[in-house]
């Protein structure tokens, strides 16, 4: 055992590199039976130099005559605590499987290994860096082209599972190595990558850290997402396609570190069309489209989706888009990954609504999720073509009901004024409403066109437009216009003479600032976003586009034909021609820079409707 342990080890951890030598120290007569041995492992390169000494052959070649100082500087060289952990993925098959039996061997007999270990093979996630000299200086960089790199990745999980099997709390000690070897966001686009879908690949055979590896990735996904806009995304690509540069002048903003390679020199590469010229985003590009591939393979099964394995999965993902998303304000891309994974099946987009809309009307939630949830509600259903027309109207049907017995409780209360600190979750449903109608009123009203115009005067938006609360003075302008125009058409409700009151009452806000006083006028007073607005991202894009429903654009003469009135002969025949191009530009996200209420003091009590979900399927236990 003398032998393997040697020529093993030293390529192992540093203190028990020292053990194993000690033992050896012990006993000479197993020298020679080494040494015949050797020939694979010091045949495979590189060889390691010892800092006194010459080569590891000749110090135990000396050690055989009887020259022992070599072999003690040796020993006190691998007893180093600071010591540099030796190359072993790259050394011959032999030499790797030794290591990967030593590596059971020694975790099963000394635990306190345990964590070393499996932080030394985290490390091994990303590509291996190389020392580059320029002049006097070295250049650290990351080896982003090796051709090795999927077979030692795959060594690394070998090992790991084996060392599970020795020690079965290994994934309980794992995490929170996983946690500190995460490459900081700024590392290169390759060393993202490569540990990202290393952790991932660590969540399928230990499943019970699925939850938490997730969470990390979608962490850290966030904090790239929080740092590209969707404005400056647009920008930086806006920039490159004019001046026909792959690079963007914000790269400067977001310098890569000494791990970074330079990747953003155009090319003549058919791959590069994917590239994203916003440094930022590109790492969220691509880090995100990785995310949603490993969903789609958790779900489906030799081309079929798996329910209990999509269950589990939606289960886990639930719980990390209450934890990070709904808290965060304005993230543009990466609650994507619900979007897309509730396009698998209805079942689960009637999921994820039930569960929003459990948020919005449960009176203890804090203001900012309730508002956040029917930000979602309402941009989810505008934007995701598998919902069917059947689940937008018991949305709908929820909502408007919701709002009108908000309404009965504030008729007769002290604070039936227009406020959103008090009444920001009754403006974020209202603004649902009208930006769900305003996608979706085409199909509302498709077919039978008198049964349609039924169903959306049962809806009654005349008493939530002219109720003491006043949705149409907090909601976003472009949503309020557009539902102004086509309510009009169809003489459901006349908003306009309200918006020409709220336009004389809207008062320009005067803000102090360092540069000197400038004045404003609030047209975000809701702080609204809307989660689901189309995707940027290049790669992502691919997954999400077959379930997206766009917005087109219309000529300015033709939204003025939403003012017009229809005629009654019109609904009597039900012609619906007058549908044709009528959908118009997007109410878009707007400024994303606005911040949330961080209070939601004051908020009136309303009344909490438990049973109001009948749609939803429950696919989720």
């Amino acid at each position: 055992m003398a032998a393997p342990l040697l020529h093993t080890r030293l390529h192992g951890d540093a203190a028990a590199s020292a053990s194993a030598v000690q033992t050896l120290g012990a006993s000479r007569t197993g020298l020679s039976n080494m040494l015949a041995l050797e020939n694979d492992f010091f045949n495979s390169p590189p060889r390691k130099t010892v800092r006194f000494g010459g080569t590891v052959t000749e110090v135990l070649l000396k050690y055989k005559k009887g020259e022992t100082n070599d072999f003690e500087l040796l020993k006190n060289q691998l007893s180093d605590p600071d010591i540099k952990r030796l190359q072993w993925l790259n050394r011959s098959h032999m030499v790797v499987e030794e290591y990967l039996a030593f590596l059971g061997n020694l975790v099963s007999a000394q635990t306190v290994f345990l964590r070393p270990c499996l932080s030394m093979i985290a490390s091994h996630f990303v590509p291996p860096r190389v020392v580059i000299k320029e002049g006097d200086v070295d250049v650290s960089d990351s080896d982003d082209e090796d051709d090795n790199l999927p077979a030692n990745f795959d060594t690394c999980h070998r090992a790991l599972q084996i060392i599970a099997r020795y020690v079965p709390s290994t994934p309980w000690f794992l995490m929170p190595i996983l946690v500190e070897k995460f490459p900081f966001v700024r590392k290169s686009e390759r060393t993202l990558e490569c540990y990202v879908h290393n952790l991932l690949r660590i969540s399928v055979y230990f499943p019970t850290l699925r939850h938490e590896i997730l969470e990390l990735v979608i962490e850290k996904l966030l904090k790239l997402d929080v740092n590209a806009s969707r404005q400056d995304i647009e920008d930086a690509e806006e920039t490159a396609a004019q001046t026909g540069s792959g690079t963007d002048a914000t790269e400067g903003l977001f310098n890569m570190d000494e791990d970074e390679e330079a990747e953003h020199e155009t090319k003549a590469d058919p791959e590069r069309l994917d590239q994203m010229v916003h440094p930022v985003a590109e790492r969220l590009d691509i880090l995100l489209s990785l995310l949603l591939s490993y969903i789609k393979d958790v779900c489906y099964v030799d081309g079929k989706i798996d329910n209990n394995k999509t269950k589990d999965l939606y289960r886990d993902l639930i719980t990390i888009f209450d934890k990070l998303l709904l808290p965060t304000h304005a993230s543009c891309h990466v609650q994507f990954f619900m979007f897309y994974l509730c396009s698998f099946k209805l079942g689960f987009a009637e999921a994820f609504l039930e569960h929003l809309w459990k948020k919005l009307q449960d009176p203890n939630n804090p203001a900012i999720i309730r508002q956040a949830a029917g930000n979602y509600i309402g941009s989810f259903l505008a934007r995701a073509k598998f919902v069917p027309l059947i689940t937008v109207k018991s949305c709908l049907d929820l909502l408007v009901n919701w709002l009108h017995i908000y309404l009965n409780n504030q008729d007769s209360g002290t604070k039936a004024f227009c406020d959103v600190a008090l009444h920001g979750p009754f403006y974020s449903a209202c603004q649902a409403v009208f930006y769900t109608f305003v996608f979706r009123h085409k199909q509302l009203l498709s077919g039978n066109l008198k049964e349609g115009l039924r169903y959306l005067q049962s809806l009654n938006f005349e008493r939530i437009v002219m109720s003491q609360l006043n949705p149409l003075k907090i909601c976003l302008p472009s949503v309020v216009n557009f539902f102004a125009a086509i309510t009009s058409k169809y003489q459901l409700v006349f908003c306009y003479t309200i918006i020409e009151r709220n336009n004389r009452q809207m008062l320009p806000v005067v803000r102090s600032t360092a540069g000197g006083d400038s004045v404003h006028t609030c047209t975000n007073p809701l702080d609204t976003f809307f989660p689901f607005d189309p995707c940027v991202l290049k790669r992502s894009k691919k997954f999400i586009d077959p379930i997206y429903q766009i917005w087109e654009d219309v000529s300015a003469e033709e939204l003025q034909e939403f003012k017009k009135p229809i005629k009654k002969e019109t609904v009597e025949d039900e012609d619906d021609d007058f549908l044709k191009g009528e959908v118009g530009i997007t109410p878009s996200s707007f400024d994303t820079h606005f911040r949330s209420p961080s209070s939601s003091v004051g908020s009136p009590p309303v009344l909490y409707l438990p049973d109001q979900s009948p749609l939803i399927a429950r696919v989720c236990d």
